[in-house]
């Protein structure tokens, strides 16, 4: 039974002229104690994807079950499999870290569970804070006691929407740190993030979402390898030549070049050269998840199957 199945998923608005279609039949099993991401541009479907899943939301045709329950049907029992930590900063504020937690805790029938709060406390960098009413925390603060409250009542399944978004490297080194070793412990996560660095570091398996269906659905590992073998990355000033504009990853003055082979990477160098363009800092590494993502963008592929 996989932990997490989406089955034909697709989603339609009503508009107030005609309709609009996030989501196009959807279909992905999550395995138990899989790390999984769920990547895409804005608009891809995700989080309306993870709002059907968290019931807040209903499929306008097809099914969605956590670890078998039916979350419209058996809505009480799928919600209790999950751990859901959203990407908007929620909180009350008339409560301190540790009472938000109990009362959290309480909303699915948890009680006398001090000691895994006080864990959940010490591995989230949040014990000096527990006594802090939540209106006195920073933003990152906020983000670590949302995580807290999404594991409070130690579900099987995590959902991770965005978590490290705006937040700095030492939340993100500790979450991810926490995250994986719930995961070693057999706890199912799927993760959306931007951050394409941290789901390639961390994600067994990655679905790809475009304009609400998916395009990619592979394991990390098999997409990555896929991949363009090479990428030509250096520093310039000016104007690239035509030829190399729609298929160039530009960012200010750094430039990458995907290129299969020495061949082609010397081709890129002198093309730029008779240009009367003078690049610096040339480095050439190997192809990553954000080339990958940006390929798969880029083509007008169909579904994609496992």
């Amino acid at each position: 039974m996989p932990a997490i199945s989406f089955q034909s998923v697709s989603k339609t608005f009503a508009l107030p002229r005609g309709s609009f279609t996030a989501l196009h039949g959807v279909s992905f099993d999550i395995e138990e104690g899989e790390f999984f991401g769920l990547l895409g541009p804005n608009g891809a479907g995700k989080t309306t994807l993870i709002s059907i899943l968290a019931g807040l939301a209903r499929a306008s045709s097809g099914r969605v079950s956590v670890r078998g329950f039916d979350v419209q049907a058996d809505y009480a029992q799928a919600r209790r499999q999950l751990g859901i930590v959203p990407q908007e900063l929620v909180f009350d504020p008339f409560f301190t870290v540790r009472e938000a937690l109990r009362i959290q805790s309480g909303y699915f029938g948890v009680r006398n569970n001090e000691a895994w709060i006080g864990e959940l406390l010490d591995s989230l960098g949040l014990a000096d804070k527990a006594d802090a009413n939540m209106r006195q925390l920073s933003g990152g603060m906020k983000r670590r006691v949302l995580v807290a409250q999404a594991l409070v009542h130690k579900p099987p399944v995590i959902v991770l929407d965005e978590p490290t978004a705006g937040v700095d490297v030492e939340l993100r080194q500790t979450l991810w740190q926490f995250i994986a070793r719930l995961n070693r412990q057999g706890h199912t996560v799927l993760l959306t993030t931007h951050y394409l660095e941290e789901a390639e570091a961390l994600c067994g398996r990655i679905a790809m979402l475009k304009t609400g269906r998916v395009v990619a659905l592979e394991r990390t590992s098999d997409l990555l390898r896929a991949a363009s073998s090479n990428v030509l990355r250096f520093k310039m000033d000016g104007t690239l030549p035509p030829e190399f504009a729609e298929k160039a990853r530009v960012t200010g003055r750094i430039v990458q070049l995907p290129a299969s082979d020495a061949n082609e990477i010397e081709d890129h160098l002198a093309a730029i050269r008779r240009a009367g363009l003078r690049v610096e800092d040339v480095e050439i590494r190997k192809a990553d998840l954000e080339d990958v993502f940006l390929d798969v963008m880029a083509a007008r592929g169909e579904q994609v199957a496992a």
